[in-house]
Formats: C-alpha cells, sequence, structure tokens
C-alpha cells in the first residue's frame, strides 16, 4: 500500500508543467490579413536654424563653369545663376534659388562632374530647420525627399517643410579672388598711382561685394516651413521623412511574421487545425503591422505568434531568426 500511494504521489509531478506559460507552438489566437495605406517613414532630430548653408547639385554630367557672382546688395527675390554643367552638347545652369545667396564654389571650375555631385553651396537667408543624419539614414531618405513633415518641440506643427538642396556633406566653398586691376596711366606714361596722395585705408567696392566663402557641412537636411509658422532660433523639432507609400496593402501584425529583410515565414491554420508554414514575401511595416507582398491571398487564418524559425547550424551555416514581434 504503501509503495502504491508514493506512485500515486510521483504521477502528476512527472506531468507538471510550468504555471502560466503555453506548450511551445501553441497557438494562443489568430488573425486574418487586413488591407490598409502603410508608409515607411524616418524621424530626424533637428533644429530651427538661422542663415542654413546647403548644397546644389549638378543636374547632369559633365565639365562645370562657373560664373562670377557678386553678393547682392538684399535678399534675392528671383534665382540666380551662378554655374552651368556642359554635357554632350547641352547647357545645364545651375541657379541658386530665390530667398538664398550663393556661398561658394564646391569643386574647381573646369572640372567634370557627375549627376547628383554637389558642385555649389548656397545660403538661406533667415529660417530654416536643420536635422544631421547617418550614413544608414542618408540611403534610406535620398530618393525620398518629396514628402517631409515638421513639429516643432512645444511648438507648431506638424507642417509640411519644403527641401532646400541634396542631403550630402559638403566642402568648404571657395570664393576665387577678383583680378587685379591694371594700373591706369598718368598723363606722362606713369602709372596714376605714383601721381597721386597715398590712397585712404577704406574697403574697395570688389571686397564688399564679395561672397563670404561656406564652411564645410556634414550630411544633414535643410528644409524650410510655411511662411505662417512662427519660428524661434535654436528649438528643437523632429523631421519625418515618407520614405515609401503602398495603397491597399495586405498586412498582418508583426508578432505573425517571422523573419526579415523582405523575406519571412507565416503559420496558417488550417480547418481542421493544423498549422502550416508558409514563405511570404515582406514589404513595408510601421512597426505594427507588415506588408505580404506575395505569398498569402488574404482568405487565410494565420497563427499569433509566428513560427519559430530553427537556429543557425554549427560553423555558421544556415541562420535564425525570431518573429518580427519579439526581440
Amino acid at each position: 500500500m504503501f509503495v502504491a500511494a508514493a506512485t500515486a504521489c510521483s504521477e502528476p509531478s512527472a506531468q507538471a508543467e510550468t504555471p502560466g506559460l503555453a506548450p511551445r507552438g501553441t497557438t494562443l489566437t489568430t488573425v486574418q490579413p487586413t488591407r490598409q495605406d502603410l508608409a515607411n517613414k524616418v524621424s530626424l532630430s533637428g533644429k530651427v536654424t538661422i542663415n542654413p548653408v546647403f548644397g546644389i547639385v549638378a543636374p547632369a554630367a559633365g565639365q562645370v563653369r562657373y560664373l562670377d557672382v557678386e553678393a547682392p546688395r538684399r535678399t534675392p527675390t528671383r534665382p540666380t545663376w551662378v554655374a552651368s554643367v556642359w554635357a554632350t552638347g547641352k547647357v545645364h545652369r545651375i541657379e541658386v534659388p530665390a530667398g538664398a545667396v550663393f556661398a561658394g564654389r564646391l569643386v574647381d571650375n573646369g572640372s567634370t562632374v557627375t549627376a547628383g555631385m554637389p558642385i555649389v553651396s548656397a545660403k538661406k537667408v533667415g529660417y530654416a530647420l536643420v536635422a544631421d543624419i547617418d550614413g544608414e539614414q542618408a540611403y534610406k531618405i535620398s530618393d525620398a525627399l518629396t514628402t517631409v513633415q515638421a513639429q516643432i518641440k512645444s511648438g507648431p506643427g506638424p507642417f509640411p517643410c519644403k527641401v532646400l538642396g541634396t542631403i550630402a556633406a559638403l566642402p568648404a566653398g571657395t570664393i576665387p579672388n577678383p583680378p587685379p586691376a591694371e594700373p591706369s596711366a598718368g598723363p606722362s606714361g606713369q602709372p596714376s598711382a605714383q601721381l597721386s596722395a597715398p590712397p585712404v585705408l577704406q574697403p574697395q567696392p570688389n571686397q564688399q561685394e564679395r561672397p563670404e566663402p561656406s564652411e564645410a557641412t556634414g550630411m544633414r537636411l535643410v528644409c524650410t516651413a510655411p511662411a505662417n509658422v512662427k519660428l524661434i532660433n535654436g528649438a528643437s523639432a523632429t523631421i519625418e521623412v515618407v520614405t515609401a507609400r503602398a495603397k491597399k496593402a495586405l498586412v498582418l501584425p508583426v508578432e505573425a511574421v517571422a523573419g526579415g529583410q523582405g523575406r519571412g515565414k507565416v503559420d496558417v491554420v488550417n480547418p481542421d487545425g493544423i498549422r502550416e508554414t508558409r514563405d511570404v514575401v515582406l514589404g513595408l511595416s510601421d512597426g505594427k503591422v507588415v506588408q505580404i507582398k506575395s505569398g498569402l491571398t488574404g482568405d487565410e487564418t494565420v497563427a499569433v505568434p509566428g513560427p519559430n524559425l530553427p537556429p543557425a547550424k554549427p560553423g555558421g551555416e544556415g541562420s535564425s531568426a525570431a518573429p518580427m514581434g519579439e526581440k
């Protein structure tokens, strides 16, 4: 009897499981794919800055020829023609936009340049929003600068922000020295400078009208707010760039998908309750849902959480990844 009692007491403990945790692979819930508009966004930290420098790029590959540009007496209300790029017999004008002034040449006159290469620096007159960016962010947003929103911390926003120039880092701009003035001859054939009194030390007109060269900058985004938005120099801001959009995309919660970088797996629950793992092609994600570009029709029932991918094999073969919703 004692042995039987001991056996009866020991059997439940052998089958006991950790309270509160379901066995691995248990389907906790299910979802069905839905359709919604989706956008990828990159958020940048910036500040309101006065008179920021931005770069203007070559529109085509060719040879750059600069014009002699004098500093304007007032803020330009029209674009300023500062250079040309000659490409296969066609001339591309390089202009500093209205509201900005020429700030320097970024390559030597006559240089052969490539399309998209910064060749002129310009200075925005007045306020703009400036956000420093790193290389990874630069590649994400380089082709997606048409939709930019900004929000001033504890201030106005969100509002559309118009991007100025390129996001590429700029070298220091240069302003060429004006050619020396030829001395004019006096009545006796001697230079007039020898016949006149010593000159008064005053700035020469051409020195007053020469622009100030720009300093080097890192990679950054410069954009301007609408005229009715009040800006304060130095105020912190968040600048959001929409890098991609998808209309009526087929999406699933990120917790239902394993994998990333365009490829993933999901567990489809069949009518008989059996889970079937399927490969899917992934698209955009906003952190909550992820786009399913192919692999599902939209009528399936999908298990949450997603499948557990196998661990990496010894020797570096294979790979492992957790569901997108897991860390």
